[in-house]
């Protein structure tokens, strides 16, 4: 009885291998690496030949169902393991968008709503905003996983809409809590899948799979099947497959979620030594993490309701909050010779205030320090505070910069922080 199963079983799925292959959705070397290497999930049988002879009945099959059925003739398969074309990296902006706006039914509040941005190659970008912004969104359209409402983009010069097929062969996606892959393959196995997937010849592709196993760090466990990796191994298994096509183009949506303090650090060195490695590649990163977007991205634009609200480099974005550079400057005494007054009258001084007075250190012991609030206008006039102080007699106890964070200029520009939100529409 188990035998007659596993037969009609096999019968069902060698036809619909055959059907997918004769109507292109397939190339012939994804259908044998189904038929062969990844026996377990979709073929009971054990032996190779009957799995293989399986496969071609099932071609044969389905082409006997075409004749019966009178369908129309299958397209011909595209070739897709083409060498990934280097895009011209001198053009001004190397991803383009031009109005963009996408509508889900009946989810008005959630679109995007005619979204123009450039962005330049070689670069980390970072979208941040609350759930329900319209950042995955925006990230599916430009990995040709959803088609815009209305506007145009490009990826290099090749629109997302019209020249999909190109632009998939270089970009990757890595989405956060995107448990892909079969349960029942290794995790070699699942890279060299992939690596089939996107075109390459066996050679290459289980060269650049055996190097990204290496370089993430999971050798101890290219041998255990998807199922039994935790959510941090399963992410960098990831990251590793998006790093397989060598992509110009890499957009990260959320892809530190359920990884550790550690695990996050190390795939954020991996990034920035594979964009290294080849000057052009760029990266769009979305993320609720401020810190991760201040401490990887040249530039960040906060995304709300589906419009882009502020963008510009971190540093640049902390301005709209506070103006002027404020330092913290803690002196053991305020000499007689030397008051507020007279600290503000310093060239490049905007104000001064004194934050606390005669406190303890933080140990404990020692001498009572004094600290001043003290904003300039910029960093360079901090040089005249402390000469000036060191020439009243006052010893410099400590110094340092206060900046306002990633998080204080969301809340400005939002109204409310980066947790208080809703969950974000998908796409069906």
């Amino acid at each position: 009885m188990l035998e007659l199963l596993a037969t009609i079983s096999t019968a069902v799925v060698a036809v619909e291998i055959g059907l997918r292959l004769l109507y292109g959705k397939i190339i012939f070397e994804q259908a044998f690496f189904i038929l062969l290497i990844a026996p377990e999930f979709y073929l009971p049988m054990r032996n190779l030949g009957m799995r293989y002879h399986a496969g071609m009945t099932g071609v044969t099959a389905a082409g006997h169902i075409f004749a019966l059925l009178d369908l129309p003739e299958p397209s011909k398969v595209e070739v897709v393991n083409k060498p990934v074309e280097s895009p011209d990296l001198h053009k001004p902006f190397q991803l383009q968008l031009e109005g963009v706006g996408f509508q889900y039914d009946n989810r008005s509040a959630h679109s995007l709503q005619g979204i123009t941005q450039t962005f330049s190659s070689g670069k980390q970008y970072a979208l941040i905003g609350r759930s329900g912004a319209g950042k995955s969104t925006l990230i599916k359209i430009l990995s040709t996983l959803l088609l815009p409402s209305s506007g145009r983009a490009s990826i290099f010069g090749l629109d997302v809409v019209d020249d999909t097929a190109r632009v998939r062969r270089i970009m990757n996606l890595v989405a956060g809590g995107d448990f892909s892959g079969y349960g029942l393959l290794t995790v070699r196995e699942q890279l060299a899948m992939f690596a089939q997937f996107y075109g390459m010849p066996y050679r290459e592709g289980m060269r650049r799979v055996d190097a990204q196993i290496e370089a993430f760090g999971i050798t101890e466990i290219r041998d255990r099947k998807i199922s039994a990796l935790s959510t941090g191994q399963r992410q960098k298994l990831n990251f590793a497959r998006s790093f397989l096509n060598e992509p110009w183009m890499l957009f990260l949506d959320e892809p530190t979620i359920g990884l550790d303090v550690s695990a996050a650090r190390d795939v954020r060195d991996r990034v920035r030594a594979f964009q290294a490695e080849q000057p052009g590649r760029t990266v769009l990163l979305t993320t609720h993490y401020m810190a991760e977007a201040d401490e990887m991205c040249d530039r960040i634009a906060i995304v709300d309701r589906g419009r882009v609200l502020a963008q510009g480099t971190p540093s640049e974005l902390k301005r709209m909050v506070q103006k002027e550079s404020l330092f913290l400057v803690g002196v053991d005494a305020l000499p007689p010779t030397m008051s507020i007054a007279n600290l503000r009258s310093i060239p490049g001084v905007i104000s001064v205030a004194m934050r606390d007075e005669a406190n303890i250190d933080a140990t404990g012991v020692g001498s009572p320090t004094i600290r001043l609030a003290i904003g300039l206008k910029e960093d360079g006039a901090l040089g005249g505070v402390i000469s000036a102080l060191a020439g009243a007699g006052a010893h410099l106890r400590e110094i340092s910069k206060s900046e306002p964070t990633l998080e204080e200029v969301f809340v400005q520009l939002v109204g409310r922080g980066i947790a208080e939100s809703s969950e974000e529409p998908r796409s069906e």
